[in-house]
């Protein structure tokens, strides 16, 4: 076992465990911006199937479901996801879920979605080297000019260099340790793939800031 004092991600798992269990449904119903407009982008790209990295308890996976897209979503919280797939029963929609730790290769065949969806996910408490680890996962199991469109936490946050300092540009505030993302780190985990958008934003009471990336294999 990884010692948590070296690597904050063994230490999330469970504090989201606790979390979701604390407040269900702890981002409401509605989906987010992101996925707004991934499903869009999904949408106009031909794609039918879709993964989820980081699914939480579902608003954004049940959304994409709700637009006719076949969703597979991944957590490594079994309890989100438990909460997702009981909003799915009453909603009538149909979401594959698995466990799934992003430290870890992705439990999907090779070329096997057309696009992969990942609403700050990727901005957790995972290295440089695990980052560039799962952005060669998820090159894996996309077919041939897949969609890979994510979000992440910058360092133009507020949070930034704030909080407990973890090393690798991660930073603990209030229990959730952020690896917040510079610009060159996007541009490294484009490289191979077709950059079509960098966009910066804001969401929630702080606000946090993020970056939308799209970025697509070649056909």
């Amino acid at each position: 076992m990884r010692d948590a004092e070296r690597d904050p991600a063994d230490t999330q798992r469970e504090h989201w465990q606790q979390t979701y269990r604390a407040h269900p449904e702890m981002y409401g119903d509605q989906p987010s911006q992101a996925a707004i407009e991934a499903g869009a982008v999904f949408r106009d790209a031909g794609a039918r199937d879709v993964l989820e990295l980081g699914a939480g308890h579902g608003r954004d996976a049940l959304y994409l479901a709700r637009l006719g897209f076949h969703v597979r979503a991944t957590d490594f919280s079994s309890t989100g996801l438990g909460q997702l797939q009981d909003r799915a029963r009453v909603d009538g929609l149909s979401v594959e879920t698995a466990v799934a730790d992003v430290r870890e290769p992705l439990p999907l065949a090779d070329a096997s979605v057309d696009a992969v969806f990942a609403h700050m996910l990727l901005c957790m408490a995972l290295s440089t080297k695990e980052i560039l680890a799962l952005g060669a996962e998820v090159r894996r199991v996309l077919r041939p000019g897949g969609t890979l469109v994510y979000t992440v936490r910058h360092t133009g946050d507020a949070h930034y260099g704030a909080g407990i300092a973890r090393g690798d540009d991660i930073f603990e505030h209030g229990g959730f340790a952020v690896h917040f993302f510079s610009r060159e780190l996007v541009d490294t985990l484009a490289d191979g793939w077709t950059l079509q958008r960098v966009e910066s934003f804001e969401e929630g009471e702080l606000p946090r800031r993020l970056w939308l990336v799209m970025q697509s294999l070649p056909g």
